[in-house]
This record gives C-alpha cells, structure tokens and sequence, in this order.
C-alpha cells in the first residue's frame, strides 16, 4: 500500500529554519509525482512545491522562492522540505502529496508553528 510519513515539524523563531521529511512507501519516486502542501487554521489547502522524475524537475510557490527548497534521497525514499526564513504566516499543518496511477495520497500532516 501506499503510505507517506511527514515529520520535522515544530515551534520555531521567525527567521529560523527547519527541514521536514516525508518517507514515502509504495511509490515510485522515480517516476511520479511528490510535493508538499500546507493549511493554515481556516484556510484552504496550498501548494508548496513538488517534483516529478528522476530529473529532479521542481516549481515553487512565489511565496516560498529562494526560502525554501525540496529535495528527495531515493535511497532512504523520503522527501525534503528544507524551510529557511521562516515567517509567522509559514504556520500550518504541512503535509506530503504523492500521485500515482490517478490516485492522490496524502500524510497526516505535521504542525509548523512560526512565532516570537
């Protein structure tokens, strides 16, 4: 079965970093896509960033550009999301999106809170 596994989250300053992992079982990393969502406490669901191949291809949201990164170690089949320049409206439930064969799966999310 497929199954993702988000972790890494936690309290942090503005202006800190953090890096979240997503293990990923029962995809191919390879060969399809992987990214990260967040949501906030009453609002909608937004992407982040995501990649797709071997190739290492990744688009960013504009608000996240030059702050934060993904990355995969196909190895250890987990994703990265390093997170620099943490702002306050960073705070969310971030969370792991894999699509394979028309299917979207999804991680039970792992809370980034952002604040002085």
């Amino acid at each position: 079965q497929v199954q993702l596994v988000e972790s890494g989250g936690g309290l942090v300053q503005p202006g800190g970093s953090l890096r979240l992992s997503c293990v990923v079982s029962g995809i191919n990393l390879d060969y399809n896509y992987i990214g990260w969502f967040r949501q906030a406490p009453g609002k909608g669901r937004e992407g982040i960033s995501c990649t797709v191949g071997s190739d290492d291809t990744a688009v960013y949201a504009d608000l996240v550009k030059g702050r934060f990164a993904i990355s995969r170690d196909n190895t250890k089949y987990t994703v990265y999301l390093q997170m620099n320049s943490l702002k306050p409206e960073d705070t969310a439930v971030y969370y792991c999106n894999a699509i394979a064969t028309g299917t979207s799966y999804w991680g039970q999310g792992t809370q980034v809170t952002v604040s002085s």
